[in-house]
């Protein structure tokens, strides 16, 4: 079957085959008239139920035709705009055709034998992207699989750099905001530190981390006889798209001699922004940062680095192997990434962002941000002056956490029932395909949630949904008081 290898003896073939899926996508995408259809996976589950995958339909078509059934019919779709639940974001044309171009020559990062050229394009976005951060020329960075991966990295760092000058035998801590993302907890396990090693910072009323808060945990941990390895800062949490106040940080950090990390995998859209860079002030002074560029550069996953302002401390993450990054080619100045990288076999991520900027330009994808930005801001004008609606903060980026006190509740209605009433609503938009929207919680109760990053997204767009949410809320209610009675 060497006529499915891809080579230039096959490459008619493989024209023809692409553009066939591409047109299937795009027939798709122009026909998607609902975000989601609503199915659930007992629904969807037995349609697999007979694909024998040991016998291969042999034809491109055939298979499309399946895979339309079990999957593109009923796919998510983030291009939507009442698609409003996730950090997921649509996609720019020219990230999807540095996508096609990267899966089909199949580079591998790690080594410059593997990609040659990769290597330089993504050093150079890595260069680029410390650059807009504030970094200085000591700066380095490497691409990674997303958020979570780039935290662990940054935290190992860390880690590293506090054991060079601190007793084996002392307990570590990292210490994070209440609405820190959850990976900050997931890697200080990996990292072996105590279950109890990350230390929550309490937040102000805009679920920011305190800075007064911070600095007497910091005192807790020197009379616990623990060490700060880290702070870790957000810009832009996952809930409240809420970042914390950088500047006042970095002075706490730099007082107690504590590596400073920001996890600005959402936020980081703000570093190409026209109008809103200065919501990131003091960025420049972490010694490591996250960057999504999936989430708020309009990149398809997987597209992330973390970047450090001092290159040499990525030497914690070099490991050499005769066989891949021999310490010679270090000696000889051969550029191997896999000596900055967790990972060894690596995707050419950084060609979609190469491909956007080359394209579109910092500027055009800073614009798109704001403008999700600005309609979160006139969206939150809208909920607040509704009293059928109860607005946790006003957002900073363009995140929106709320829940419906339908029209019907009484002073009788327990905050149970106004739980259970946006549940309900929640599900009742996923199950027609009106809209997919999040939800989360907040001090105990259920919140609905919006994450609007998409720009064809009107305001209108956003009414209409809140009006479903409230009608479906509302019906809630009234069924369920009258089974009650």
């Amino acid at each position: 079957m060497r006529s499915h290898l891809l080579n230039g003896t096959t490459a008619d073939g493989y024209r023809r085959a692409v553009t066939e899926g591409i047109e299937r996508v795009a027939a798709r995408l122009a026909a998607t008239e609902r975000p989601f259809t609503g199915i659930t996976p007992d629904e969807l589950a037995p349609r697999f139920a007979h694909i024998d995958l040991d016998r291969p339909l042999g034809d491109t078509s055939a298979a499309l035709d399946e895979l339309e059934d079990v999957y593109l019919s009923d796919a998510v779709y983030f291009h939507h705009p009442r698609y409003l639940a996730h950090l997921n974001c649509p996609v720019v044309i020219p990230a999807v055709v540095g996508e096609a171009v990267l899966c089909a020559v199949n580079s591998s990062l790690d080594t410059w034998d593997q990609s040659a050229g990769g290597t330089l394009i993504e050093r150079r976005l890595v260069e680029w992207t410390a650059g807009r951060i504030g970094y200085g020329p000591a700066a380095d960075g490497v691409f990674t699989s997303g958020g979570t991966q780039s935290n662990l990295q940054a935290l190992l760092l860390a880690r590293e750099e506090c054991k060079s000058f601190a007793p084996a035998q002392r307990r570590l801590r990292v210490l994070a905001s209440e609405v820190a993302h959850f990976s900050v907890n997931k890697s200080a396990g990996l990292l072996g530190l105590d279950r109890d090693a990350v230390v929550t910072v309490a937040c102000d009323s805009a679920r920011r981390m305190n800075p007064v808060a911070l600095e007497a945990e910091l005192k807790k941990c020197a009379l616990e006889g623990t060490l700060p390895m880290a702070v870790v800062a957000t810009a832009g949490t996952t809930d409240f798209g809420s970042i914390d106040p950088l500047e006042p940080i970095a002075d706490i950090c730099a007082r107690y001699g504590i590596w400073l990390h920001v996890d600005a995998a959402y936020g980081c859209g703000l570093l190409v922004s026209r109008t809103n860079r200065h919501l990131l002030a003091g960025i420049e002074r972490a010694d490591s940062v996250t960057v999504d560029y999936h989430k708020s550069f309009f990149q398809p996953v997987s597209s992330s680095a973390v970047l450090v302002r001092d290159a040499a401390t990525l030497r914690h993450a070099t490991y050499h192997a005769d066989y891949l990054n021999p310490r010679h080619a270090a000696e000889e100045r051969i550029p191997n990434q896999v000596d900055k990288s967790l990972q060894t076999t690596r995707r050419f991520d950084a060609l979609k962002l190469w491909m956007t900027l080359r394209i579109m330009g910092a500027d055009a994808i800073g614009d798109l941000f704001d403008e999700v930005c600005e309609l979160a801001s006139r969206a939150w004008r809208m909920l607040v002056a509704d009293p059928r609606f109860d607005v946790v903060v006003e957002p900073r980026l363009s995140t929106l956490v709320f829940r419906c006190i339908p029209d019907n509740a009484t002073a009788d209605t327990g905050s149970a029932a106004i739980d259970m009433a946006n549940r309900h609503a929640r599900r009742m938009l996923s199950a027609t395909g009106d809209a997919v929207v999040a939800a989360t919680t907040v001090d105990g109760h259920d919140y609905l949630k919006f994450t609007l990053l998409n720009p064809t997204t009107t305001l209108e767009d956003i009414a209409a949904v809140l009006e479903l949410i409230a009608e479906h809320a509302g019906r809630y209610l009234g069924e369920h008081r009258d089974h009650a009675a």
